[in-house]
């Protein structure tokens, strides 16, 4: 696929009134801190018509003057401490196209030519960048970049609804939540879960990666299709040892299924153990509740482990039940502790974020990630003539990265992006329907 860049410039807010002063900051939060230091990508495909790309620049502006923080530049203050600073320095906004139909040229699986689409990843100083690029059919794809330490997807999904909204003339609604302050440790701090190893590790700790045979190169990635009918069939089986408990959610179903089949499929040792890894939304889950329209980081990870001889000898259940009290046990409790524990010990103890290391791994084995989307508004995103008709993320291939996503198609059904070692592959794709 050839993309013909035609301009990329710096798009800046739009104030209606007297613009703000750009020497302000943003401290960043104990969640943001903790966080992934690198951008994400996510591609979406319009169908014409499609509005012109001054719609979509005007827009945008708009939609920055209302979430200033990405408009801005990640910066350290007098302490040393990162910030955001609010100098409306502006995001990046390429205009390219193709000389050909998308439908020709694009296949939506997840390979390399996805990275065409939206600007580079590295070494990039804003915290947002577009990439319009314009088919020969008058279909539009929008390559979307955000830096992953302003903002959660929660936070990054309700900002692309009100960047629509503002390109169709609407008012945004809701207007987002910025006070990044309002994590306050206690007096005294109770540390009541062990945080050093999961959220925080010492500065010079040095992982210990699997002596495995395959390398980067190796990693295929694949997507799988599960409908409504196979979800619910899926869902009761996973439940189906609950009693007159509440049934596991679809999520915790689909997981626990997935971790199975993959394990299986890589062969691993049945001594090993082998652990999942899920993103847990604070806004919910703190008393007195964050609002939803909280623009940041909230969020911290639940690991579910198993050995491997107990994860595939046992039914579906126990790996449901595994993820589900791994996820419980993210609680309120858990999230001041947390707050506690970064405010009072990270400095003391000179500990580093475990994200950033986890950052530049491309390999997960035995482990698995797992990025549920299934929840954010994504296919909101109207510039004018109606939602995509597909939405993914950009060509990401480590190894047991898993991405969850609601199917285009909007019948409950659900898309999983899977990478894995090319040997491990074929058996993944023989079993990863298998309801045993």
């Amino acid at each position: 696929m050839k993309v013909k860049i035609g301009s990329s410039k710096l798009v800046k807010p739009f104030y209606e009134g007297n613009p703000p002063l750009t020497t302000d900051y943003m401290p960043l939060s104990v969640f943001d801190k903790v966080t992934y230091d690198q951008h994400v990508a996510v591609i979406y495909a319009y169908r014409p018509p499609t509005p012109p790309n001054a719609t979509i620049e005007l827009g945008l502006r708009k939609a920055l003057a209302v979430y200033r923080e990405w408009a801005g530049r990640l910066g350290k203050d007098s302490s040393g401490e990162p910030i955001i600073l609010l100098n409306d320095e502006g995001v990046r906004f390429v205009e390219a196209s193709v000389d050909r139909a998308l439908d020709e040229t694009v296949t939506f699986r997840p390979s390399a030519s996805l990275l065409s689409l939206h600007p580079n990843l590295e070494g990039v100083v804003e915290l947002v960048q577009v990439q319009v690029t314009r088919f020969s059919c008058g279909s539009m794809v929008v390559g979307f970049t955000a830096h992953h330490l302003v903002a959660d997807g929660h936070a990054t999904s309700n900002f692309l609804v009100a960047w629509g909204q503002a390109c169709r003339g609407l008012q945004i609604s809701p207007v987002p939540f910025h006070d990044r302050t309002i994590f306050s440790p206690r007096n005294p701090p109770k540390f009541d879960f062990e945080h050093r190893g999961i959220e925080y590790i010492p500065k010079n700790f040095k992982k210990v990666y699997p002596l495995i045979d395959n390398s980067v190169e190796d990693i295929v990635a694949h997507k799988v299709h599960y409908n409504a009918e196979f979800l619910s069939k899926l869902k009761a089986r996973a439940s189906s040892m609950n009693g007159t408990n509440k049934p596991f959610s679809t999520f915790e179903s689909l997981v626990a299924h997935l971790w199975r089949a993959i394990t299986k499929a890589r062969g691993l040792n049945g001594l090993e153990t082998t652990q999942v890894r899920v993103s847990v939304d604070g806004r919910a889950r703190l008393n007195p509740r964050v609002p939803n329209e909280y623009f940041g980081n909230l969020v911290l990870w639940a690991f579910a482990k198993a050995k491997v001889d107990d994860l595939l000898r046992e039914p579906l259940p126990y790996a449901a039940k595994l993820l589900h009290e791994a996820v419980m046990n993210v609680n309120d409790k858990y999230f001041k502790s947390f707050i506690d524990f970064a405010n009072h010990k990270v400095r003391q103890e000179d500990l580093v974020p475990n994200a950033v290391a986890d950052t530049k791994e491309s390999i997960l084995w035995p482990n698995l990630e797992v990025d549920s989307w299934l929840r954010f508004p994504f296919y909101d995103l109207d510039f004018g003539g109606g939602g995509p008709y597909i939405f993914m993320p950009s060509f990401s291939p480590t190894e047991g990265m898993i991405f969850l996503l609601p199917s285009f198609v909007g019948d409950g059904s659900i898309d999983v992006f899977v990478p894995l070692f090319r040997e491990n592959l074929t058996t993944f794709k023989q079993i990863c329907y298998s309801l045993d």
